[in-house]
């Protein structure tokens, strides 16, 4: 999924390969029918500043890791999405697409875990899943987050085989007043923000130049929509989408959101036709 588009923006991250092409997949995945050659993966991700050497090395990382499988159609060579590839793309729709926040009804759900201190390196791996997924540290062992994210613990607990080692009490309830004493304890709400700002900071001035265009160019706005989806994919895991009521009046996650789905409604579609209109090239 990153020679400069005539779309480029000041500022941005450099590209990641191996996110970017996660990103390509988990756009288009039903326009690519799952499977997309070689060569037409190096041309659109040449257009998000990820060169030929970078894209092959980058696919067979993903290869290696049960992501994308090497297939060949009508004697072109590519790549199409393994089951878990699918799987993991369709689980991160929900997080990249959503945007209802936590509600304080809803109650919190509570990681309880005891690794030995023999396999200590699961520990390591299990605080760092569920600092993925937006839980917050409230103790020792306790981690919590709202509700809606304990099917996607549980699902991902199974996935690494920790099950045994974790106990999830749903449902739980919570004082308000306890929950804002310690809010910024449990959650780095101060970093979070600091990524937020920068997301705006590169995006914001991409919106206002998208704002005065009647009409898009179709491989600018590829461009601009893949940059911008690759980089709020990763900010929303670690987002818990806390309830209003903890945040700050002016939170800065808000704007971030305005600006995402403002470049989702004006990019997308366009992004769309410049992709097919590769897809039929030679």
């Amino acid at each position: 999924m990153r020679a400069p588009a005539a779309s480029s923006t000041t500022g941005r991250d450099p590209a990641r390969p191996r996110e970017m092409i996660l990103t390509f997949y988990g756009l288009y995945r039903e326009v690519i029918r799952g499977w997309i050659s070689i060569a037409h993966l190096i041309r659109l991700m040449a257009e998000v500043d990820v060169d030929a050497p970078a894209v092959r090395s980058a696919v067979s990382r993903l290869k290696r890791r049960g992501l994308i499988e090497a297939r060949a159609v009508a004697g072109a060579a590519g790549y199409s999405l393994s089951p878990a590839g699918q799987q993991l793309l369709a689980e991160g729709d929900p997080r990249i697409f959503g945007r209802q926040p936590a509600q304080l009804s809803d109650g919190w759900v509570l990681a309880v875990f005891s690794v030995p201190e023999s396999e200590r390196d699961k520990r390591h791996v299990l605080r760092s899943r569920l600092d993925q997924l937006g839980f917050g540290s409230a103790a020792s062992g306790v981690w919590i987050a709202p509700q809606q994210l304990a099917e996607e613990a549980r699902h991902r607990i199974g996935t690494l085989g920790l099950t045994d080692y974790v106990e999830l009490f749903e449902g739980a309830r919570m004082p308000i007043i306890q929950l804002r004493a310690t809010v910024g304890q449990w959650w780095d709400l101060a970093g979070l923000a600091e990524v937020y700002n920068g997301f705006c900071a590169t995006h914001e001035p991409v919106m206002r130049r998208w704002s005065r265009q009647r009409r898009p160019d179709d491989a600018a706005a590829f461009a601009d929509y893949m940059r911008v989806v690759d980089s709020w994919r990763k900010i929303v895991y670690r987002d818990p989408r806390l309830p209003a009521e903890l945040l700050p009046a002016d939170w800065v996650g808000n704007r971030a959101e305005r600006i995402f789905f403002g470049l989702h409604a004006a990019l997308r579609g366009a992004a769309e036709k410049h992709v097919m209109s590769v897809l039929e090239s030679v």
